[in-house]
């Protein structure tokens, strides 16, 4: 309700807020709360960094106070007489600068502390007293005053809280002369003439050595140094306590190391970790699980409980160190538990499920003459076709050794082609939704043995309308191996169990980098009891790629600001350069050899044999840019690329966040630089929110400023 003030202008009444709106601030401030929340990358460097040069600083202090506090010691033991030989006339000046006692006490001064205070009492103890009489002037009181105080006491009682300040007993500062430390020459008391400190051996002093802030190198060096002047100086035993100092030193070498690594993870043994030592664990990797009875995640290959063969195999093909998703996701899907993990592209997501899966499928019987009609033991469904051929790639490498089969099913090829290729039955089939549909109901195949399901990419299959065949293709798997929704589906024992001679429960795996309604509907419906890993933060991007942005409006300008990247700022091949519709790619891919450079063009209305050969091409390195839409934007793995344009910025942040992890991948480093223009203003506001959130990016002053920046755009009805 509005009304007019004085002034004739008017003030809007305040309102107080409504109860249920501040219940449903609460609400929605819990539920944040329970949200997993983890440091970001720059923050987490930041407060090591910050730790690190503080600790630094310290074992600077410690070392520096360590080596003075050594030179001290030897010091020391020389001015006691091991380093002065048999020179009687030495005089310390160290020992000059300690006294003796006070100078009352000796004969050259013997009346130095004769005025005021305590010190004329010691005097007149002495037989010194000045003439002030045996009260030290304190005058007696009158026989009178002291019988009224008697009476006084008698019949009011004592006095209490009565002061005993006395301005006689209060003790006299010394005026001008202070009390001196120094000693005079005359006053040394060494007796260096004595004969038995004239036969004083020449020794060297050994005393302790600390090691608090040094490193290995300084620990050896200061007790090689040591070792060396005992050598030098004891000819008959100085071999053995040098050999005995070299002994020692190992041993505190062995200590300090011990003390600084003690509370590091990498250095303790799997029985020592504790919750903590678990929970430093995650945080490093950005690691969120949940669930109900979920295991401690695996530390190297050696702790991650796959067989021995496999690790060989591992080993073989150069995984040295596993990704935070594989550290995660290997221990839970060991135990045979539904899976979903939700994680950024590029961080090896296909072996944190083919690994569990080949382990899984190497207990089963083998397939024969009479089993291998009834089809595979393991079903992966992926949304592209470049992304499922990259899969089957993947999986060849292990599946080979360990003898098993893979097929791969996508469009684009006959389907005889493909029947002839599962004629003698497969373990593993990789496949596309609409192909795979397709060959089931033409009979081609069946899943009367599937018990391992697989969806990769799952919230990119339902943004390309595969939600309906794959609720067709889950449907169609067998009900016999179905987990119960109880709490046995988070049993490993029970769950491992085999139902037949040829299967077991049915494990279902779902990995995604977003989670839609749609995806969680599916996962409800068709996972049980899942657990559910997280790595990082959902819908951001990898901290090692660096975001560029810049507003260039029209397709010449464009061009030739693509020009001068492609060629003047250095960036090695292979490079990709996305765009929004097909009919532009191949005209940007021309431009680009135009300018003197390789380029291969992939999108859609390429056959699939097109699209197989640009792929190779650009892998391979016989080309050198690769021009694309948003159909090489998600899941595929091109090695060491090293520049991503976006020549249109994609419609959702989403797309973007998928082009630009094409780079950056397996922990490198890489540059992503948009062209940005009026019409991407509904994507601007979440693009500057990505960059600010990025450690090694930049937000632009134009972006920063932008109108469509300041906040996000509303939808209409």
């Amino acid at each position: 309700m509005a009304t007019n003030n004085a002034n004739g202008t008017s003030s809007k009444k305040r309102v107080p807020i409504d109860v249920e709106q501040l219940l449903a601030q609460k609400k929605a401030a819990d539920e944040a709360a329970k949200k997993p929340r983890f440091l970001s990358k720059a923050e987490r460097e930041r407060l090591a960094a910050e730790k690190a040069k503080k600790e630094e600083e310290e074992l600077e202090q410690k070392r520096k106070a360590t080596l003075e506090k050594n030179r001290d010691w030897e010091t020391q033991g020389r001015n006691q007489g091991y380093g002065h030989g048999n020179n009687p006339g030495h005089r310390d000046s160290r020992r000059e600068a300690v006294p003796t006692g006070p100078r009352a006490m000796r004969h050259d001064h013997p009346n130095e502390y004769s005025n005021g205070g305590r010190s004329d009492q010691r005097g007149d103890q002495r037989g010194n007293n000045k003439g002030k009489g045996s009260n030290n002037g304190v005058k007696r009181p009158a026989p009178e005053d002291v019988d009224a105080d008697m009476i006084r006491a008698r019949y009011m009682g004592p006095e209490l809280n009565q002061s005993t300040f006395s301005a006689q007993k209060k003790r006299k500062r010394t005026g001008g002369q202070k009390f001196n430390f120094g000693w005079n020459d005359e006053e040394d008391t060494s007796q260096d003439w004595n004969p038995v400190y004239s036969k004083r051996s020449d020794a060297v002093y050994t005393g302790p050595m600390v090691f608090d802030g040094l490193n290995d190198a300084e620990i050896e060096k200061e007790y090689r140094r040591r070792a060396r002047m005992i050598e030098e100086r004891d000819p008959e035993h100085g071999k053995q306590r040098a050999r005995q100092m070299l002994d020692q030193m190992e041993r505190e070498k062995e200590k300090s190391k011990s003390k600084r690594t003690k509370n590091n993870w990498e250095f303790k043994e799997l029985a020592d970790m504790r919750e903590r030592d678990w929970r430093i664990f995650k945080e490093e990797f950005g690691i969120a699980s949940k669930g109900g009875h979920i295991p401690d995640p695996m530390r190297n290959w050696g702790e991650s409980g796959l067989p021995s063969h496999l690790l060989q195999i591992i080993d073989q093909v150069g995984y040295t160190e596993p990704t935070p998703i594989q550290r995660a996701a290997i221990p839970i899907a060991l135990q045979a538990r539904d899976l979903i993990g939700v994680a950024a592209t590029g961080s090896g997501k296909t072996a944190a499920f083919l690994l569990p899966m080949l382990e899984y499928i190497s207990q089963l019987p083998a397939l024969t003459e009479f089993t291998k009609d009834d089809g595979p033991y393991a079903l992966i469904m992926a949304p592209t076709r470049e992304l499922v051929q990259q899969i089957e790639t993947e999986a060849r490498k292990f599946a080979t050794p360990l003898g098993l089969t893979v097929v791969s099913i996508v469009g684009g090829h006959a389907l005889e082609e493909q029947a002839f290729a599962l004629r003698n039955g497969a373990e593993i089939i990789v496949a596309t939704p609409g192909r795979l549909l397709d060959c089931i109901e033409r009979r081609l195949l069946v899943f009367s043995q599937c018990c391992y399901v697989v969806m990769d990419e799952a919230d990119r299959m339902i943004d390309m309308g595969f939600e309906e065949p794959v609720n067709r293709i889950l449907s169609a798997l067998p009900a016999t191996n179905e987990k119960p929704d109880t709490e046995d589906a988070e049993d490993a024992s029970v769950m491992r169990r085999l139902l037949s001679a040829k299967d077991r429960y049915r494990q279902t795996m779902m990995y995604t980098a977003t989670m839609p309604p749609a995806v969680e509907k599916i996962a409800k419906q068709y996972l049980r009891r899942p657990a559910t890993v997280t790595i990082g933060n959902i819908g951001e991007a990898v901290e090692t790629v660096e975001q560029r942005v810049e507003f260039i409006s029209g397709e010449d300008a464009r061009k030739k600001r693509l020009r001068e990247i492609l060629l003047r700022e250095g960036y090695t091949p292979p490079m990709i350069v996305f765009v929004n519709v097909k009919r532009n790619c191949d005209s940007v891919a021309r431009e680009v050899q135009n300018m003197g450079l390789s380029a291969a063009s992939l999108h859609g209305s390429k056959t699939q044999q097109q699209r197989e050969e640009a792929l190779a091409q650009i892998r391979s390195g016989a080309k050198q840019v690769l021009v694309a839409t948003d159909l090489a934007g998600r899941g595929l793995d091109v090695p060491d690329v090293s520049l991503v344009v976006n020549f249109n910025m994609p419609s959702s942040i989403e797309a973007y966040t998928h082009r630009i992890g094409r780079t950056g991948r397996a922990g490198k480093s890489g540059v992503a630089i948009t062209f940005l223009a009026s019409e991407d203003n509904d994507v601007l506001y979440d693009l500057k929110q990505m960059l600010s959130k990025s450690s090694i990016s930049r937000v632009p002053e134009e972006l920063r400023r932008h109108e469509a920046a300041q906040q996000k755009p509303t939808k209409g009805r």
